[in-house]
């Protein structure tokens, strides 16, 4: 399987605090990656450095390399760089207000979708690969934030598959989300990584071994250990790990 998007020694730094050490981490195109650990471990560091985000934060900075097809993003426009690597957050944030509508169109209008056709196919498009439409069909026009929860996350990954991202990134997507709304959300991710590489970060051991191909296991701002989801949670390698996944601590 090819790599999509890769970091090499990547160091991460909030001030003076570091948060990650030296990561050096390989994602396969069209899988799904669980990125798990114990809080604070430094998984969201992690994924908002995938696309950027992280040099947002004040006096953050980071080091290393970081590819999407072995390009380094680290010396591209960063708004660039979020079109292609995607990003859905913990909290469910729709525009506020805006419509159904607009909250999806508003990326494609960005990347200079004109027209009404072409912008109701876009739309369409991200709401049909959200498995939202049918539920969303009669109320395009209502706002974003009427949606429940469970829609209202849908509707947020709907607006990040807009743009057509090549990767997309999941911060615990269903922590805020009821058993049925997380269902719903764990079989859209299945079916994402038939078009899209994702990388979700989960505290939820379960819904990694549920949705995802490979695991990576970080702790303290190390990788202590990357496997296929089964070896690793099954067999791995490393006593911290199997103490992890076991429940021993966490």
């Amino acid at each position: 399987m090819a790599t999509k998007i890769e970091t090499r020694e990547l160091n991460a730094w909030y001030g003076r605090r570091q948060a990650l050490y030296d990561v050096s981490l390989a994602i396969p195109e069209g899988e799904v990656t669980a990125v798990i650990g114990p809080s604070g471990c430094g998984k969201s560091t992690l994924l908002r450095c995938l696309n950027r985000l992280h040099e947002e934060t004040p006096r953050a900075r980071v080091s290393g390399e970081i590819l999407l097809d072995g390009e380094d993003l680290m010396h591209l426009d960063p708004v660039a760089v979020r079109f292609r690597v995607g990003m859905v957050f913990q909290k469910p944030s729709p525009f506020p207000n805006m419509s159904v509508f607009e909250n999806v169109a508003a990326g494609p209008r960005l990347l200079g979708v004109r027209g009404n056709d072409a912008l109701d196919a876009a739309v369409l498009e991200a709401l049909q690969l959200a498995g939202l439409w049918e539920e969303v069909a009669d109320h395009l026009d209502d706002p974003g934030t009427s949606l429940s929860g469970g829609q209202q996350q849908r509707l947020c990954i709907a607006r990040a598959l807009a743009v057509h991202p090549e990767v997309l990134l999941m911060d615990e997507p269903c922590s805020a989300l009821d058993p049925i709304a997380t269902n719903k959300v764990e079989a859209l991710i299945a079916t994402l990584k038939a078009r899209y590489t994702v990388v979700i970060v989960t505290h939820n051991l379960a819904q990694a071994v549920r949705v995802s191909d490979r695991t990576a296991f970080l702790y303290l701002g190390k990788v202590v250990e990357v496997d296929r989801t089964s070896q690793l949670f099954g067999s791995p390698r490393e006593k911290l790990t199997e103490n992890y996944v076991t429940g021993r601590f966490g």
